[in-house]
């Protein structure tokens, strides 16, 4: 019975120090809070990385997916009108060969500081020949075809030209607008080789939205 009544009479236990660790711990945290809202670079940072990272991304779908180009001319109308904005994919000959008819940006061979837009006539190993406006192509087999031409600008056809034979890796060009197309018709250089070639044209986004074929 005498230490029953001694635990009884035992004085409680005292919890004062957790509650000052609880404490400090509050503390600490409202610290570290302020600390972090008073911190301006951080929150310039927070705000600069996603600009920082899309212009990153843009820049290298830029240089290695996209071409952009604004027409200056009218030698592709009425296929591209002048000041046209278009865009070309500078992956489509990745694993393929340019194709006849396609509308392509390529350095132009006189001058390569300069990039051009013109459709693809003659293929590797042709030979192209231009008689009263109207194209001839003969094939590496041997069979000589007349292009269509539902894509040329209606104009009364003029001039003879050629024959000129398309070297291996290269490619004849000319613009929709035949009578009014500096191409290859006219170059020092007149063919395009394969690695020179930017991308092909795929879309116009200004000022109307269209694809070009």
């Amino acid at each position: 019975m005498e230490a029953a009544a001694a635990q009884e009479e035992a004085p409680p236990l005292r919890r004062t120090r957790p509650e000052k660790k609880r404490k400090s711990r509050r503390k600490a945290k409202a610290a570290a809070d302020k600390a972090e809202e008073k911190n301006p670079v951080k929150d310039i940072v927070d705000f600069m990385l996603p600009i920082v990272i899309a212009v990153i991304l843009a820049l290298l779908l830029k240089t290695l997916v996209f071409a952009n180009a604004v027409v200056p001319s009218g030698s592709m109308l009425s296929t591209i009108e002048i000041g046209d904005r278009i865009v070309a994919s500078r992956l489509a000959y990745i694993t393929n060969d340019p194709q006849r008819y396609d509308v392509v940006i390529f350095k132009y061979p006189d001058d390569e500081r300069q990039n051009y837009v013109k459709r693809i006539i003659g293929l590797p190993g042709e030979t192209v020949e231009i008689k009263d406006g109207t194209v001839y192509v003969t094939q590496t087999n041997g069979k000589t075809v007349q292009l269509r031409d539902d894509f040329v600008t209606y104009c009364t056809p003029v001039g003879d030209y050629g024959p000129y034979k398309v070297p291996e890796d290269s490619y004849f060009m000319m613009g929709d607008n035949r009578n009014d197309s500096e191409d290859s018709r006219f170059w020092d250089h007149k063919f395009v080789k394969k690695k020179k070639i930017v991308g092909k044209v795929v879309f116009c986004y200004y000022p109307s939205i269209h694809k070009i074929k």
